[in-house]
């Protein structure tokens, strides 16, 4: 087996704090922040015992090359990306809310429509919708950011509300929402995908709207396959995916989504594998690139070297 990389611990001349999320292990500066993405995979907002190889390099890669691609249409916080698993930036003051945006009525807003439920995030979803049907028009369903625990649906009248992000800039908000699902929508199509739902971060940065964290990755992201979406709708089949949620969908199959009392199934090195072959699949998909295996023999330590070599250079 690959080496994943589970967790880091680095010390660096300057480093004011360490936060470590889900997947990411981020050091903040008095400027600039340095983001490590970790081979952890997390699910139900539960991170697995088991690190993935070559997770943290695709998401870490393929936001990149996003980011890159929609820097047009909002500012983001990328400075440089020193080493395949890292990125370098603008240190932000981020809204307490994720942008979600979907096309289509797909993993999370399914179950709930299947529920019964026909209001999402305060939005008003139609009669009749099959599973993975297109909606009528993207609909935007934000979630707070929780600092720990599970991120919860929220309507954007309750985010004016309570005050969690003023109207002028949650409007503008929006509006950027729209506009780099559009992008990624396009940019979809041309190697024969659906960009079905994804979420979008934003902060602050001297008191302009900064696009932050990562976007269109397979953990942020869902992708259909375009050529053989129709015909599988059309027999009310299982769509063939690329994202995370082939992931969900194995461990609902063991019994578990997160919830108290429920136990985390064992992953397999055969598992591992086949989860780690699908990240790659997706990324060599998305971007039209094979994908580079970078050594992961002392993964670690070359991280820590790369970070070094960054910041002394800044």
């Amino acid at each position: 087996m690959n080496t994943g990389l589970k967790s880091t611990d680095y010390h660096f001349a300057g480093q004011t704090k360490k936060y470590t999320g889900k997947v990411r292990d981020v050091y903040e500066f008095d400027h600039a922040l340095v983001m490590v993405a970790s081979d952890r995979i997390s699910a139900f907002d539960v991170v697995l015992p088991e690190p993935i190889p070559y997770k943290g390099q695709v998401l870490n890669q393929i936001a990149a090359r996003f980011l890159a691609a929609t820097a047009d249409i909002v500012p983001n916080w990328v400075e440089s990306v020193p080493d395949p698993n890292v990125t370098v930036g603008k240190k932000c003051d981020p809204f307490k809310v994720e942008m979600v945006i979907r096309g289509y009525l797909a993993g999370h807003a399914a179950r709930e429509y299947k529920a019964g439920k026909r209001i999402l995030c305060g939005v008003n979803l139609p009669d009749g919708l099959k599973e993975n049907d297109k909606l009528p028009t993207p609909i935007i369903t934000p979630t707070t950011k929780a600092s720990e625990g599970h991120d919860e649906d929220i309507s954007r009248e309750e985010i004016l509300k309570q005050g969690i992000v003023e109207e002028s800039l949650y409007i503008q908000l929006e509006e950027y929402t729209q506009a780099l699902f559009q992008r990624g929508t396009e940019m979809a199509a041309e190697r024969g995908l659906i960009l079905v739902d994804t979420k979008y971060e934003f902060g602050l940065y001297n008191g302009e709207i900064i696009l932050i964290d990562e976007i269109h990755t397979p953990d942020s992201s869902r992708y259909f396959y375009a050529d053989t979406y129709a015909d599988l709708q059309a027999k009310e089949e299982p769509q063939r995916q690329l994202s995370k949620e082939f992931v969900r969908q194995w461990l609902i199959s063991e019994g578990f989504q997160g919830k108290d009392g429920q136990t985390i199934p064992d992953m397999s090195e055969e598992k591992i594998k086949s989860i780690s072959d699908r990240y790659i699949e997706l990324y060599e998909k998305i971007i039209g690139d094979t994908f580079d295996r970078v050594d992961t023999s002392d993964i670690y330590n070359r991280i820590k070297g790369n970070i070094e070599n960054s910041i002394n250079l800044q």
